[in-house]
């Protein structure tokens, strides 16, 4: 039996989404019998616990799939054997299936996942392009950034800019936990869930060596450390924007900051982190096997990472030359890749930060109930 060749996924087709899954299902049902790669990450014990591949239970292996591939380097049954497994290929579709349907509206996170790349330029080019032209209506009224662009302005922008994307996120996840049966989350099940996510545990392939996302022939943990720094490096710089709002609004101390407080060393150890770890799986992605993934996501999700490359970047550059002439136009460039992260965030594939957190408190709930 051959696999499947999924094309033109970005429709939303009934026939498509039951296409992904059927093949998924096929392929769990050889892995199921076989059971080489029980050790390798939390899928197969989680499959192994399964006595019917429901939908539902399909859709909740696909996030709890990180992409490692070692399972597919392992398989006696990948092509040309006549099972042709491929299982980071199959959960990838199905994991791209349910991102998509949960969005809203689906049209634009099919869209992104298709022209991620365009889309991220575009919308940063343009959102820097209206914010540049607000601070020559507005005029400053402050020092530093606030020179440029009034505090009042940044607030009306920036403010629903990022909790409606956030509430977006927020009924998809719902749809999606409602969908694999979560219940009622205890401490104990997500405190063990924050501990797979803070050591990338499903990135080292069950034995600690890594994984063979770039190379078939060797384990390596670089995958897994790049994930680290770009995820601590985001924590770090929204860790900044979280203090300086409380400097701001509860001790009264505004904006600007010394190179030594708090909001300057959280942000700029993170915009490094970040710069490094995307910059490195940007790298990593051109040398993987396309045929593991789901390719025709392959501009969203390389436009997802070069966008957060573009926040870290612009946002050092704006540090570096925040006495210069060139204030506003960095400010309103760096704002820019910021405002659309954040309207972009449901559509992109931020979202899998979400979706995987759900999927391993899930995982966790199923070890209990068993």
């Amino acid at each position: 039996m051959q696999p499947i060749e999924v094309v033109n996924i970005q429709t939303n087709d009934e026939p498509i989404r039951n296409q992904a899954l059927e093949e998924a299902r096929r392929q769990f049902q050889i892995c199921n019998a076989c059971r080489y790669c029980e050790s390798y990450c939390s899928v197969f014990p989680a499959l192994h616990r399964q006595r019917e591949l429901e939908d539902s239970e399909l859709q909740q292996l696909a996030n709890l799939c990180h992409n490692c591939r070692a399972c597919h380097y392992a398989c006696q049954y990948t092509a040309p054997h006549e099972f042709a497994i491929n299982v980071p290929a199959a959960l990838a579709e199905v994991r791209q299936q349910v991102w998509q349907d949960n969005a809203s509206p689906r049209w634009l996170a099919r869209l992104f996942h298709r022209s991620g790349a365009a889309i991220a330029a575009i919308a940063s080019l343009a959102f820097g392009l209206l914010l540049w032209l607000a601070q020559w209506q507005s005029g400053g009224d402050g020092a530093g950034f606030y020179a440029v662009l009034p505090h009042n302005v940044m607030v009306a922008v920036f403010l629903p800019a990022f909790i409606l994307p956030l509430i977006a996120v927020a009924v998809g996840l719902r749809r999606y936990w409602q969908g694999i049966g979560g219940k009622r989350i205890t401490l104990a099940h997500l405190r063990a869930a924050m501990g797979s996510v803070a050591t990338m545990k499903n990135l080292a392939a069950g034995h600690g060596d890594g994984c063979n996302f770039e190379d078939e022939d060797r384990f390596s943990n670089k995958r897994r450390l790049l994930h680290q720094a770009t995820m601590y490096g985001f924590l770090l710089c929204f860790a900044a924007t979280s203090a300086g709002t409380i400097m701001h609004y509860l001790l009264d101390l505004p904006a600007p900051y010394s190179l030594f407080s708090v909001p300057k060393l959280l942000g700029i150890s993170g915009g490094i982190l970040l710069c490094i770890g995307t910059l490195g799986l940007a790298y990593l992605k051109t040398k993987a096997d396309p045929e593991l993934s789901a390719q025709h996501v392959w501009g969203g999700e390389m436009g997802f990472i070069l966008l957060l490359f573009a926040v870290s970047s612009t946002g050092l550059l704006l540090y570096a030359f925040a006495n210069s002439s060139w204030l506003p136009e960095l400010l309103t460039l760096h704002l820019g890749t910021v405002l659309a992260f954040f309207v972009l965030l449901p559509f992109s594939k931020m979202v899998h930060g979400f979706y995987r957190m759900a999927a391993l408190i899930r995982d966790e709930q199923t070890k209990t109930d068993g």
